[in-house]
């Protein structure tokens, strides 16, 4: 249930276009300063999740690892998305604290 609202939310803001996506575009929001949240799909290559985990702690962005490459480009528009940055700080703020209990739960698992 939880999933269904990230992604939902990911939809709405990339609606409202507030979302950068692609491994360029999430790059270039992050280093502009731009970039509020930066979520990864769980099936990116290891290269791209380390690049993308020292590149956010660097410019201090959170970063989640979540969901298939599939369901996040799905949840936007697109047949398949690796990564994405939330551009707006308050849809950001709503996704990390959904992020943040989606990881409780599972490491309760």
């Amino acid at each position: 249930m939880q999933s269904d609202r990230i992604l939902s939310m990911l939809g709405l803001a990339k609606k409202a276009g507030k979302v950068a996506s692609g491994e360029f575009s999430t790059e270039k929001a992050v280093k502009s300063k731009g970039a509020y949240l930066v979520v990864v799909s769980e099936e990116a290559s290891d290269n791209t999740k380390k690049k993308f985990r020292n590149m956010c702690s660097f410019y201090q962005v959170p970063m989640y690892l979540y969901a298939s490459k599939e369901a996040l480009g799905k949840a936007i528009g697109y047949q398949f998305r690796a990564s994405l940055a939330v551009l707006d700080e308050g849809f950001a703020k709503s996704l990390e604290e959904k992020l943040k209990l989606t990881e409780q739960t599972e490491e309760r698992r």
